[in-house]
């Protein structure tokens, strides 16, 4: 099974067990039912309800992106490993101030750990980051003396203004990062952050689809309406390593250039063909296999995904604390 990225515009429908693809290219695809783990949507796609009927009996979600790539919405289909007594843990965990700041702290320690990682490679290489590493190291101490959630998220802000501003040590030239802008993104360098970003976001929330987990009971970002916020917790874990990896791999080994993106007025977007080698390098991390000290044996990085969402399960119940994901290269 695998994740399709449908960057073309056309029409979807049911054939059989097939999801039939009849692109605006003229070019059609039918695949196969038992294929497909999610579908990304970045192209003007229609699609009717007995597609959806479908999918939902199969347990696959469809994630939706705007013109310019970014995540806009998701079908989430009917959830079929629910459990009551999970939810409960879950909200109770939120609902009492000690236990959620103890989730939190962790989501942000292998948030900063995994960058700091990065960084360390780099250093490693001849940069000159040391000095922002310390600088990360000393927000991280300040963890402990943080007593509510929001102070938790000011570590995390901080922490990540430093390491983005440690970029332009090592990316090559042509993609300074200047500061980090959002809606809209300003240059190249924002618009390739916020669109892994988006693609880190829903493919997180695939995950959480596959455990009993409610992705709308969250610790680190509040619970709100019109977001699975739980998706945005684990996605902090994940993101240096995925795709903070992903776009340092496209500019320093010039995959990708500048003839790859839109300017528009004050704001900057990937081209279709730019998201197209986006993905291509995406999808292929998400699918590189590691050595798993705990499992002894190789997964790969989305099922790591995964199973952070099963550690934090075993938290909520008792079963053991839960640790981060923690990246030795």
């Amino acid at each position: 099974m695998r994740d399709y990225y449908i960057t073309r515009g056309g029409r979807m429908k049911r054939s059989e067990n097939t999801v039939e693809l009849d692109l605006v290219d003229g070019s059609k695809r039918d695949i196969p039912i038992n294929d497909i783990k999610s579908i990304h949507l970045l192209g003007e796609t229609d699609l009717n309800t007995r597609l959806f009927v479908f999918l939902s009996q199969h347990g696959i979600p469809v994630h939706i992106y705007n013109w310019y790539g970014y995540y806009s919405g998701s079908f989430y289909p009917r959830e079929k490993l629910l459990s009551g007594f999970l939810i409960v843990k879950q909200v109770q965990h939120y609902l009492e101030p000690e236990k959620r700041l103890v989730i939190a702290k962790e989501f942000v320690r292998t948030a900063i750990y995994n960058i700091t990682q990065n960084l360390n490679h780099y250093k490693d290489n001849g940069k000159e980051v040391a000095v922002f590493i310390d600088r990360i190291r000393k927000e991280e101490a300040a963890l402990d003396s943080c007593r509510t959630v929001p102070d938790v998220m000011g570590v995390e802000g901080r922490s990540r203004e430093i390491y983005y501003s440690s970029f332009e040590t090592f990316l090559r030239e042509g993609f300074e990062f200047q500061k980090r802008t959002r809606q809209p993104p300003e240059n190249m360098l924002n618009s390739m952050i916020s669109f892994g970003n988006s693609l880190m976001y829903a493919t997180t929330l695939s995950e959480i689809y596959h455990t009993q987990l409610t992705p709308t009971v969250s610790y680190l970002h509040e619970p709100g309406e019109r977001r699975f916020s739980l998706a945005l917790d684990l996605a902090e874990v994940f993101k240096p390593i995925i795709v903070d990896r992903v776009i340092f791999n496209l500019i320093n080994n010039r995959i990708i250039k500048e003839e790859h993106f839109l300017q528009e007025l004050n704001s900057c977007y990937l081209s279709e063909d730019g998201r197209k080698i986006f993905i291509t390098e995406y999808d292929k991390k998400l699918n590189t296999t590691l050595r798993h000290a705990q499992l002894r044996r190789h997964i790969s990085y989305q099922r790591l995904i995964r199973i952070e969402a099963f550690k934090l399960i075993k938290h909520l119940l008792g079963e053991s604390a839960y640790r981060g994901f923690r990246s030795q290269w």
